[in-house]
C-alpha cells in the first residue's frame, strides 16, 4: 500500500492535467481524459506503484473526472445551439452499452493492453483528422439504426477502455459521417457524460479489494486525484468552449491531431522502454 505522502506531490501534475483537460474538453469534446490519462499514468509510475495497476487507476480516476467535464462542456456547447439532440437521442442507448462492456474488459485486462489501445486508437485518429481534407460543405450521412447502433458500441467500449470521454472517437466519426466540426464537437461533449458515469461506476466495482491501489482509492478511482482535477477541469472547459466558437475549423481539426499525436507516440516509447527496445 503507498503511503499518503507519495501522492502530495503529485498535486500539481493533478492540477496542470484538470487546467488542459479541462480547455481540451471544451474546445474539442474530448471530455478531458485525453490529456489527463497520460498525465496521471506518467505521474503515478513515479510512485512506485505496481505497474500493473497504473493504468487502471489513471483510466478509472479520468473517468470519474468526465463526469463533471463534460456537464460542464456539454452545457457551454448546448447554449450556443451545437448539440445535436436527435442523434444524441439515437446514439445514447447503444453508446451506453459499449461503456459497460469497455468498462468491464478495461478493469480485467492488463495495464499494457489498455496502453496499447489508448496509444493506436490516438495515432490513427490524429492521422485522419490531420490528412483527410474536409468538404466545402459537409452534409450527414444517413445510415439504418443497426448501422449506428454498431457505431454507438465501437465508441463506448473504445471510450471506457481509454478512460477519455468519448471525443476522440465520436468527432472523427461524426466528422467522416459529414458533421459539421463544431457539432460533432459539441454533441460528443455531451456524450461524455453518458460514457464517464457508468464508467467510473465500473472501474470502482472492478477495483475493489485491489491490493497496492494508492491512499484514498474507492476501487480504480483515486477520490483525492479526482478531488483536485475536477473544480480546474469544469472551470476551464468554459474556456475551451469559447475557444472552439472563436477559431476556424481547420485549425480546430490540426490542433487536435497534433495533440493526440503527440500522446500517442509518447506512449508508444514508455511500451518500447517496457520491453526494453529503447
Amino acid at each position: 500500500m503507498l503511503e499518503l505522502e507519495t501522492l502530495l506531490p503529485l498535486m500539481g501534475v493533478a492540477a496542470g492535467a484538470g487546467i488542459a483537460g479541462g480547455i481540451l474538453a471544451g474546445l474539442l469534446g474530448v471530455g478531458g481524459g485525453i490529456v489527463i490519462v497520460p498525465a496521471l499514468y506518467f505521474a503515478l509510475g513515479l510512485t512506485g506503484m505496481d505497474p500493473a495497476l497504473t493504468m487502471q487507476v489513471a483510466v478509472g480516476t479520468s473517468l470519474a473526472t468526465i463526469v463533471f467535464t463534460a456537464l460542464s462542456s456539454g452545457y457551454g456547447h448546448y447554449k450556443k445551439g451545437a448539440i445535436d439532440m436527435a442523434l444524441l437521442k439515437l446514439w445514447a442507448p447503444s453508446i451506453l452499452g459499449g461503456v459497460v462492456i469497455g468498462g468491464v474488459l478495461g478493469g480485467l485486462v492488463s495495464g499494457n493492453v489498455l496502453l496499447v489501445v489508448f496509444a493506436t486508437i490516438a495515432m490513427a485518429v490524429a492521422l485522419d483528422l490531420m490528412l483527410r481534407k474536409p468538404k466545402e460543405s459537409p452534409e450527414p450521412r444517413s445510415f439504418s439504426k443497426p448501422v449506428w447502433a454498431a457505431l454507438g458500441v465501437f465508441a463506448g467500449a473504445v471510450s471506457a477502455m481509454m478512460g477519455i470521454g468519448g471525443g476522440s472517437v465520436c468527432v472523427p466519426t461524426l466528422s467522416f459521417l459529414g458533421y459539421d466540426i463544431r457539432k460533432a464537437v459539441g454533441t460528443s461533449a455531451a456524450i461524455g457524460f453518458i460514457i464517464g458515469l457508468p464508467g467510473a461506476i465500473i472501474y470502482m466495482a472492478t477495483g475493489f479489494g485491489a491490493e497496492g491501489l494508492p491512499p484514498l482509492s474507492l476501487g480504480y478511482v483515486n477520490l483525492l486525484l479526482a478531488a483536485v482535477i475536477i473544480p480546474l477541469s469544469t472551470t476551464f472547459a468554459r474556456v475551451g468552449v469559447k475557444l472552439a466558437h472563436s477559431i476556424p475549423r481547420r485549425a480546430l481539426k490540426l490542433s487536435f491531431g497534433l495533440f493526440l499525436m503527440a500522446t500517442s507516440i509518447r506512449m508508444f516509447a514508455d511500451l518500447a522502454e517496457q520491453a526494453g527496445w529503447l
